[in-house]
């Protein structure tokens, strides 16, 4: 007699389908998870991953629901095999959705990511004191702001946008577009020269981070899903920057420096 298929098993009280793996379970495993429940616990998964996780975008938030909770409903698995498949599902898309096709964005000669190399120097004394929290835990830390809180997150002044450590011009507000992630977004620089790539392996995935070039500030990531001409997504912390209007710069390019202080005193903890 030819073996029986090991994919799917009849069952006999409720006529349905179980695969092979849910049938091995104890029925105490298999009737702990009702298929709504699964789904609200896949839900909030991926809630939290969109709102705890750097610069993890709505867009990665669909791809978790997509292909964590749509391929179990389609093929009629039960509710606890949807449970863990998500579960799996979820785990790897966490560490795997936002893979960074950037290359010759290794740590450049002479970097002063070690705070030793930088041009702009200053002492962890002055900074606690001369930045808010966040912008210190943010810059010195390479901490991340929570998504869709930051100062500059919706801000459309005409202007542009500095380090806030070390007053360095970084990004002008032409080249700031909605991305949807909760952070600032830029898909472009002042000058090549203003900031500094780094290979990111935190959170299980790969990632380049960015910084400023003169004084070292954490300031986020770059990826290569931003619009046109270059097709670039700097993402980056409102708390790593400071904004001056385009009347009060030196030079409408935004090459000059700016006429106050590198941090503004009085801005506000984001």
């Amino acid at each position: 007699m030819p073996p029986a298929a090991p994919s799917v098993a009849r069952s006999r009280e409720g006529g349905g389908r179980r695969t092979a793996a849910a049938a091995r379970l104890p029925r105490s495993v298999r009737r702990t998870l009702p298929r709504p429940l699964a789904l609200c616990l896949g839900l909030c998964l991926a809630s939290a991953a969109a709102t705890t996780l750097p610069d993890f975008s709505f867009s990665h938030t669909l791809r978790l629901l997509t292909f964590s909770f749509v391929p179990g409903f389609a093929s009629g698995f039960v509710a606890e095999d949807i449970t863990v498949m998500s579960a799996f599902n979820l785990l790897h898309l966490v560490t795997k959705s936002q893979p960074v096709a950037l290359r010759a964005c290794g740590l450049p000669s002479g970097s002063c990511r070690d705070k030793k190399n930088c041009k702009v120097v200053f002492s962890q004394q002055e900074l606690r004191k001369r930045l808010t929290p966040l912008q210190y835990h943010v810059t010195q830390e390479k901490g991340t702001e929570s998504a869709f809180e930051g100062e500059f997150t919706h801000h459309k002044d005409p202007g542009i946008y500095k380090c806030v450590v070390c007053g360095t011009p970084l990004f002008k507000s032409e080249t700031k577009f909605d991305s949807g992630s909760g952070w600032p977004s830029f898909h472009d620089v002042i000058s090549s020269e203003a900031i500094e790539f780094t290979d990111d392996f935190s959170y299980g995935m790969h990632r380049v981070e960015t910084s400023c070039s003169q004084c070292g500030a954490h300031l986020g990531h770059i990826f290569d899903d931003g619009p046109r001409p270059t097709g670039k997504r700097y993402c980056i912390n409102s708390a790593s920057l400071s904004f001056t209007p385009t009347d009060s710069s030196e030079a409408e390019g935004g090459g000059g420096r700016e006429s106050s202080s590198p941090a503004s005193a009085d801005r506000a903890e984001l």
